[in-house]
């Protein structure tokens, strides 16, 4: 019977991928298709790219795929024919990393989902096949010459807050779900101007620009492959990039550099920055910003209680953690607190 998952330690993958001597390709892609039987599909794709050394991430529902992969160089011919194989993605388009280290995933994980992207829709009318027009690099900077242009951020608060395109509008929400009524009524005295929405890869924005469609406005873009696709084809066009600082990306590395500019600042200290890190704390593992001063002064944590703790003996650790419901838990500077983090507030 084939292994359809992992039964490695995390630890034990990890040493595993930095012994490597081949280099790898990071790349994203996803596609909204119609997928009959998603724990059927899963199992046939995991077989497959685990065959390849795949590693990554991959979600599977019956509206489509979602993937932020890693692929050995010397496979990566191997890959693209057996995906361009399958009925439904025969020519999906791959976003490779901007900055890549090979070192982004170090297993494979392939999980099914009731959808690729939570929305929260109910509305049995919506459809994506009634989307907004896809826009490259060059056709978004003609379009945010035009005065009746908006852009909008369809990303949370903590990838906005290291980067984005210039005058792009903030939906202030903590879930896509949520965003997508927000951004409706944000703009509703908008329906008749340019409105773009973009993201990190390209998959919630093109459903933002279904959804901005089905609740009554008239043009609507979404930027084709998001950020990673934009920061590429600048760099081919040699145009100067509209997006300023870091694009967060949800593997090892935590962002990419777009521009050199540090829009952000320490949670800490206040000092420009924009690395996030997840709190030692195992505990804890809160994500936020910390400069490198704060990470020795705290020891990698997000306060000294934290740094506290990571200095008692293993079993003590142990015993705190027991209970506790980490969640997710991101600093959420437009809401200036820590949410969830172990009833401390700031």
């Amino acid at each position: 019977m084939s292994v359809l998952h992992n039964r490695i330690s995390n630890k034990e993958l990890k040493e595993k991928l930095y012994q490597e001597n081949f280099p790898r390709t990071t790349i994203s892609f996803y596609q909204y298709f119609a997928i009959q039987n998603p724990l059927v599909f899963r199992d046939e794709l995991y077989k497959a790219l685990n065959a390849l050394q795949v590693f990554g991430r991959i979600y599977i529902a019956k509206e489509g795929i979602n993937a932020q992969i890693s692929v050995p160089a010397h496979l990566f011919e191997n890959f693209k024919t057996y995906l361009y194989s399958i009925n439904g993605i025969e020519s999906v388009r791959l976003n490779t990393a901007v900055n890549d280290n090979g070192k982004s995933f170090w297993v494979l994980r392939i999980k099914t989902r009731e959808k690729i992207v939570a929305d929260g829709i109910e509305d049995p009318n919506f459809s994506m096949e009634n989307k907004g027009k896809y826009v490259s690099a060059k056709q978004m900077h003609n379009l945010l010459e035009k005065e009746d242009t908006i852009v909008i951020d369809m990303r949370n608060h903590y990838e906005y807050e290291v980067g984005h395109f210039d005058k792009a509008i903030e939906i202030p929400s903590d879930t896509f779900r949520e965003q997508l009524p927000m951004a409706a009524k944000m703009m509703k005295d908008n329906k008749d101007k340019n409105i773009i929405m973009y993201c990190t890869g390209g998959i919630r924005c093109e459903k933002a620009s279904a959804y901005m469609l089905h609740e009554g406005f008239k043009n609507v873009f979404h930027l084709e492959g998001g950020i990673i696709n934009y920061a590429n084809q600048i760099k081919e066009a040699g145009l100067e990039s509209k997006f300023k600082g870091k694009n967060f990306v949800f593997d090892d590395r935590l962002g990419e550099k777009i521009t050199e500019d540090i829009i952000a600042k320490c949670h800490q200290c206040g000092a420009p920055c924009d690395t996030h890190t997840n709190c030692k704390n195992d505990g804890c593992h809160l994500l936020f910003i910390q400069c490198p001063t704060c990470a020795e002064t705290y020891a990698g944590c997000c306060t000294q209680a934290c740094t506290d703790i990571i200095h008692l003996p293993l079993e003590k650790q142990i015993e705190l953690r027991k209970g506790i419901d980490k969640g997710q838990q991101i600093f959420n500077k437009s809401k200036q607190r820590l949410r969830p983090r172990l009833g401390i507030d700031i």
